[in-house]
Order: structure tokens, then sequence, then C-alpha cells
């Protein structure tokens, strides 16, 4: 029995890209596979730890429990785009300055929830963030190094 294909159209990381892939690929698997976008992990395969999150069209979904044909006209963004474009640069710089990252198999994930909860430029206590990143599991840091470094980041950018 052969596998039903599809054509997808979207844009990934500010690239039209446009590709054919079987219609039951996960989305973390064509970033993956096909454009060789290898920052997404695979962790669960469950949609529960977090290590596969990437943007789409805005929000922060779980790449194993999305299709690729669901993207079709979406806009796409890895991890590999938010390095690219800067936007977590000085989260990323915290991350390493506060020892936020071990193993590393979360961190890509983690980044990306995190830039979400950056984005809104609220004040958040250390519940609020701890809250807000409870779906990403992280079985090396414990953490304390990651809550230090997003809370340290959201506190420079609501003093600029």
């Amino acid at each position: 029995m052969s596998e039903t294909l599809t054509t997808v159209t979207m844009t990934v990381n500010g690239e039209p890209v446009t590709r054919t892939v079987p219609v039951r690929q996960h989305l973390v698997d064509f970033m993956r596979g096909e454009l060789g976008l290898t920052g997404s992990h695979l962790g669960c395969e469950h949609g529960i730890c977090g290590a596969c999150s990437v943007r789409v069209d805005g929000a922060v979904v779980r790449g194993c429990l999305m299709l690729a044909a669901q993207c079709d006209g979406s806009d796409v963004t890895t991890i590999e785009g938010l390095t690219d474009s800067g936007e977590i640069g000085d989260l990323q710089d915290a991350f390493v300055s506060r020892n936020a990252l071990q193993c590393g198999y979360c961190t890509p994930g983690m980044l990306m929830t995190a830039a979400e909860l950056l984005a809104a430029g609220e004040p958040r206590s250390r519940e609020d963030i701890r809250d807000f990143m409870s779906g990403n599991y992280c079985r090396c840091t414990g953490y304390h190094a990651i809550i230090d470094a997003i809370e340290t980041v959201n506190n420079r950018r609501l003093a600029v």
C-alpha cells in the first residue's frame, strides 16, 4: 500500500518552501528531515516534553503533534529562525551565563517557549515563569537556572 502524498507551501524562517510530503508526516519530522532544520528535537512524541516546539503563525506549538500538511499556507519559525533574527540573543546569553543548560536537548524548546513569554513584555514573578514553562521538561538542570535566566532577561527588557 502506498502512502498518500500532498504538496504544501509555507514560509519557514522567512523563506518560501514548497514540498511534496506524506500526509501523515509530522511537522518536526518535516523540518528535520526535509529541510535540515535539526534544532527542534523529538522527545516524547506525545506533545508532553516541549522539545519539538516551533512557532506556527505566531503561536508556539508542538511539532510532534502537528502535521506538515496542516501548515500549508502558514508561517513557521524554528529555533534557527529565532537565532538568526537575533530575537533571543540576550536569552541565549542568559542561558549560558546562568548555566541553564546541560545536555542541551530541551534547550531549543525552552528558548522557543521563553521567547513567547518574553514577547508579552509584562512583569512576571518566578512563579508566573515557572507556570508558563511547565510544559517543557528538562531532565538535567532542575529548572532553577532556567527560571533565573528567563527572569533576568524579562527584568532587563522591562527596564529599557
